[in-house]
């Protein structure tokens, strides 16, 4: 079974919201074989070296992220996306220990079938993105072909988050703006979450 990673007994320990949830979820998923590590400044859990999980708390309620959770069964259908535009993600939201411990079997089975497809190597495919390039994108990518290329050179995922938001600006020159900002982190290799 998975053992605490004293780098994030800080993380657990702080007085901060929704602290007992994430310390009783921290608690059953190191029940798994899996590795606790600190990514995205939150605790993950990692089997056959690959991501399969985080915990996160937000104002709403602790959360446990399984990050190809499209591949789970999900029998007792506890997972959702964690947002509209989520593909491969899903997660469960908490709001008491009670609710966790209820739960903590469901949360093992979940945790267990997440290694066991590590480990044989299943993927999420992902169907071709049906978002367009803004025609503002394709008119900064005239300008400035190094921005395209840079574009072009980020993951899917980072070019999907990217475009989303440009995509989400109501007004041409809203869409201009983002882009104009956007510029640095692209040319640097970084979607729009990353620091």
């Amino acid at each position: 079974m998975g053992d605490p990673n004293p780098r994030l007994d800080k993380f657990f320990t702080r007085d901060k919201p929704w602290r007992p949830e994430l310390q009783a979820l921290r608690a059953i998923v190191l029940d798994g074989p899996v590795e606790e590590d600190l990514r995205w400044r939150q605790p993950c859990y990692r089997a056959h070296d690959s991501n399969i999980a985080i915990l996160s708390a937000m104002k709403e309620g602790a959360f446990l992220s399984f990050l190809k959770g499209v591949l789970l069964t999900d029998p007792d259908g506890v997972l959702v996306p964690p947002g509209e535009n989520s593909r491969s993600a899903r997660m469960m939201k908490f709001t008491s220990v009670e609710q966790i411990n209820a739960q903590a079997d469901t949360i093992r089975a979940l945790i267990r079938e997440a290694v066991q497809n590590e480990r044989d190597g299943k993927t999420v495919s992902f169907e071709k993105d049906d978002i367009d390039y803004p025609p503002e994108l394709q008119a900064a990518f005239d300008d400035d072909p190094d921005l395209r290329d840079a574009f072009e050179g980020l993951t899917p995922g980072r070019r999907r988050g990217w475009l989303l938001h440009f995509c989400g600006a109501k007004q041409s020159a809203t869409v201009v703006s983002r882009i104009d900002k956007a510029a640095p982190k692209i040319r640097g290799g970084l979607g729009m979450h990353d620091r």
